[in-house]
């Protein structure tokens, strides 16, 4: 029996409906910054340059190999965006990462990396993030095999996240919007640990997520204007 608690993103279909993320008025950094990418580029060459929880590769090497995994695939933009991004949340919050794997404590990453990343983008970037976490569950629930290719990383976190779903959690999960989204990023995820793969800097992920960026959720389709716009 699972003494975790229960993953708030999908708990069974009665739930489904009313399921709210985690406060967006508490984000990551409390300052917003002039540049959103500019501010992702600091956090990539800072807290991204730590081990990845036991992984061979750092947090930031991780998210750019997911990254340029999606993009390899032939993904569209914001699945390459969210690729890149998915694990953002791991950098800040009151529970660390490393809470996560030395004390057991759920740090809803995929949440609040969602909710920061939310005032600059859509929902077509965002939701894929949010939803990466139940997107493992969903999958060692649905798929032969897919457990054993988990890292053994990845195993701890799966049992502090919930476990493998239950077959309502399953049913409430497919029906969320960017459900198949969060699948298709959690297999990037999941691959893209390897030490000696071709992974690019940073910048080569900045026109694209420059193209992607709004102007906070108030602010409806405005674009940010990039400085080469300016």
């Amino acid at each position: 029996m699972n003494d975790a608690e229960p993953d708030p993103t999908v708990e069974s279909v009665e739930s489904v409906e009313s399921v709210e993320s985690v406060d967006p008025a508490v984000p990551l950094d409390p300052a917003v910054p002039v540049d959103p990418v500019a501010e992702l580029a600091r956090l990539f060459e800072g807290e991204g340059s730590a081990e990845y929880f036991g992984e061979a590769v750092t947090q930031a090497g991780h998210m750019l190999q997911a990254g340029a995994l999606a993009e390899a695939a032939g993904a569209p933009g914001h699945l390459v965006a969210a690729a890149l991004l998915h694990d953002i949340g791991h950098f800040h919050g009151a529970v660390t990462g490393r809470d996560l794997m030395e004390s057991g404590r759920d740090n809803r990453h995929s949440h609040t990396g969602a909710d920061w990343l939310g005032r600059w983008f859509g929902p077509e970037v965002t939701e894929p993030v949010r939803l990466h976490v139940a997107a493992k569950r969903y999958l060692c629930a649905t798929e032969p095999g897919y457990f054993e290719f988990l890292s053994a990383a990845s195993v701890h976190t799966l049992r502090v996240q919930g476990g493998p779903m239950t077959a309502e959690q399953v049913r409430a999960f497919e029906a969320l919007p960017g459900a198949a989204d969060a699948v298709a990023v959690r297999r990037w995820d999941e691959q893209a640990k390897d030490p000696d793969g071709d992974t690019p800097g940073f910048g080569h992920f900045r026109p694209l997520l420059e193209e992607l960026l709004i102007r906070g959720r108030s602010g409806g389709p405005a674009r940010w204007r990039p400085s080469y716009e300016r």
